[in-house]
């Protein structure tokens, strides 16, 4: 076959009969000899695509990439003669923000900071083009090292760029089969309450809950601002620090501006997904933040610090709206240290702050779930048939509900696709795998697997999960159910709650877990947690109790009882209410159809119990129907109220109201024996 070549340096193929290459057009292996034509200026080339217009590969590289988020304009009415911020203006009021955040209290001035990551930087950027830094004569004593450098702010970065960052910097960063992100914590897989301090001021003497039970453990204004200036200075001392700017609380009336300086990408993805992400134009208008996060995690705090009893302290100064963290990774500490604000401030403007699950029917109606570890406050708050709002920390203002944060933050051990669907589905490209055992050649993700811990965690926006309600806010609640996962079987599967009744059982957050068998010990555990969420809350449990009953007599909402624990005997010789049961139960409260009900009451506790649910056997509905030594349930059921009794004596002594009128009535609520 003849060449096709043109002249104009196409390359051509000769087909002809195997030859030694001698001119004839063929290679000596017998293959078609690849010819070439020259083009006028003497130059090879293909010309099947236009050739890239770079000169090196560093231009080549700078083409992949185009510019996102192009200023948009300020809403609201500027003046006729306003003129708008140029985007170098903005950008640069934007770093000073970031640069007063990170101020030393030694210094004047913050840092020099400037954007983006220093690996890509091709020489030292000049200060005045970013940040003006008024520096006046200074004695060289209190110059540091730190001072005379720039710090790279890698600001709100997508889910892919931290990615990048993460696989390239931090070692145990891996994407895993299903595209999420796997990382590691650290020594500290879990959150450390007795490392938690809140600084005791004239304020917060007054204001928050302190002493036996409480979570608050204090710590003085001088040790925070010590454990500050140095999580600051190992900040300072960085390369490039991430800042997320973000807000908190799905109603606008009420959203908090929050901004988290971190070491690590896996912090700022994980608070990426956790809080509610702003749109470029929110970003553009963030300004100053109502509260700021210090997480220096990698950096211990000086164990010879008063008030500090570990290489781990993680501080609130709500006067300071400051949080600072030192000596933890576990990124669960800025999620929750967030939610112990809330809890602080959202009351002070009369919004109840709860630790909760949410969702709402088709018809607009909504229920709150509350409820421990292993009650089924998850499995029975997600529902296909109903919207989600939220799994885990609610508002219930005037309006009706609102979800705090922007994703989900699920458990991931023993997760399987056929029990939790919807949290299988997103992990995904974006969610953060916490501490999980992955195979090293598939990347294929092992639930079961406790090699790292058992507190293995998913994070993920909460836009992927199918039925998410988006905006995540709703009406006022119809339903507040009380989830208890009661392993010695004497609770009721349902009871229906007066207003008393919700508020004794809402402060004593009950639960029962079992014990560990290694010594073949099988005796349950009871575990209170005032308001199902002792170790975040910071006001005293009352005061929450006595709001949850306004917002509910106010608006007619309904309180109950439901136990997802054991039936017929306790933990050993009863079995466990079975799923499919108490999920009838759910929809009868759903529907309403469970109020219409016919009521008896029970001894001991005084609870009001149906006798007929559809699709619910009626002998389970009575505990004691259920139990064939009737002296062992008589006996257990007032050793569980013993339990209660001597828990609640806590909050006896706690006046609610003028008249502690209230008070008496949530006493006389629990078990009578």
């Amino acid at each position: 076959m003849a060449s096709n070549g043109n002249g104009n340096g196409e390359f051509s193929f000769n087909n002809g009969p195997a030859a030694v290459a001698n001119g004839n057009g063929t290679a000596r292996n017998g293959l078609a000899k690849i010819q070439t034509k020259k083009s006028g200026n003497g130059m090879c080339h293909d010309d099947s695509s236009a050739p890239v217009k770079a000169q090196t590969i560093d231009q080549l590289h700078s083409l992949q990439k185009k510019k996102s988020a192009p200023t948009t304009p300020i809403k609201g009415t500027q003046g006729a003669f306003a003129v708008a911020l140029s985007e170098e203006e903005r950008q640069k009021q934007q770093l000073q923000s970031i640069s007063n955040s990170l101020a030393s209290l030694t210094r004047e001035t913050g840092p020099k900071v400037v954007r983006g990551d220093p690996a890509n930087q091709s020489e030292t950027p000049k200060v005045s083009s970013h940040v003006e830094h008024h520096h006046h004569f200074t004695p060289t004593i209190s110059v540091s090292d730190s001072a005379l450098k720039f710090t790279h702010v890698l600001y709100n970065l997508s889910p892919a760029e931290l990615y990048e960052q993460a696989i390239k910097y931090e070692k145990g960063s891996f994407i895993t089969s299903t595209g999420a992100l796997a990382t590691l914590s650290g020594a500290k897989t879990g959150r450390s309450p007795r490392d938690k301090r809140v600084v005791k001021d004239e304020t917060t003497e007054n204001e928050l809950w302190w002493g036996r039970g409480s979570p608050n453990i204090e710590m003085d204004e001088h040790t925070f601002m010590v454990n500050r200036e140095r999580a600051v200075d190992y900040l300072n001392s960085l390369d490039k620090v991430f800042v997320n700017d973000q807000f908190l609380n799905w109603d606008p009336e009420n959203r908090i501006k929050v901004r988290i300086v971190s070491a690590r990408a896996y912090h700022s993805l994980f608070m990426h997904n956790m809080c509610i992400r702003p749109s470029p134009e929110e970003l553009e208008n963030f300004g100053t933040p109502d509260f700021t996060i210090y997480n220096a995690g990698q950096f211990p705090c000086n164990r010879y610090t008063h008030y500090m009893t570990s290489s781990t302290s993680i501080d609130l100064n709500l006067g300071r709206r400051e949080m600072v963290i030192l000596g933890t990774m576990y990124a669960g500490e800025m999620k929750k240290g967030l939610f112990s604000v809330m809890h602080y401030l959202m009351p002070k403007r009369q919004i109840l702050s709860l630790h909760s699950g949410c969702n709402m029917g088709k018809d607009g109606d909504v229920a709150l779930f509350f409820g421990l570890s292993g009650t089924g406050k998850t499995t029975l708050s997600t529902d296909h048939n109903r919207y989600l709002i939220g799994d885990d920390e609610h508002c219930w203002t005037e309006n009706g509900v609102s979800n705090i944060e922007g994703g989900c933050y699920a458990k991931c051990i023993d997760l399987a696709r056929e029990k939790e669907p919807d949290i299988w589905n997103a992990i995904k490209f974006g969610a953060v795998l916490e501490n999980i055992v992955f195979d090293e050649h598939t990347r294929e993700v092992d639930y079961s697997d406790k090699s790292v811990t058992e507190n293995t965690r998913a994070a993920y926006p909460i836009e992927y999960i199918p039925n998410a309600k988006i905006p995540c806010v709703g009406p006022h609640p119809k339903n507040v159910i009380l989830l208890a996962c009661d392993a010695f079987g004497v609770l009721p599967p349902v009871s229906k709650l007066n207003l008393a009744q919700t508020m004794y059982h809402f402060i004593s957050g009950y639960t029962a877990l079992v014990a560990g068998t290694e010594e073949g010990i099988k005796e349950p555990q009871a575990t209170f947690s005032a308001c199902f969420g002792a170790a975040f809350i910071m006001l005293h449990p009352t005061k929450y109790a006595a709001m949850l009953a306004q917002k509910m007599q106010q608006h007619g909402a309904t309180g109950w009882l439901v136990n997802t624990g054991w039936s017929g005997g306790r933990y050993g010789s009863g079995k466990r209410i079975k799923l499919p049961y108490t999920r009838k139960i759910i929809d009868a409260i759903h529907s309403g159809s469970l109020l219409n009900a016919n009521y008896k009451k029970t001894e001991v506790f005084g609870l009001e119990i149906p006798t007929e649910i559809e699709g619910v056997p009626s002998e389970i509905l009575d505990p004691v129907n259920t139990w064939s030594d009737k002296k062992a349930y008589q006996e257990t059921l007032l050793k569980l109220a013993g339990l209660f009794k001597n828990n609640f004596e806590t909050f006896t002594n706690y006046k609610i109201g003028k008249d502690n009128k209230l008070t008496e009535d949530i006493l006389a609520a629990g078990p009578n024996f």
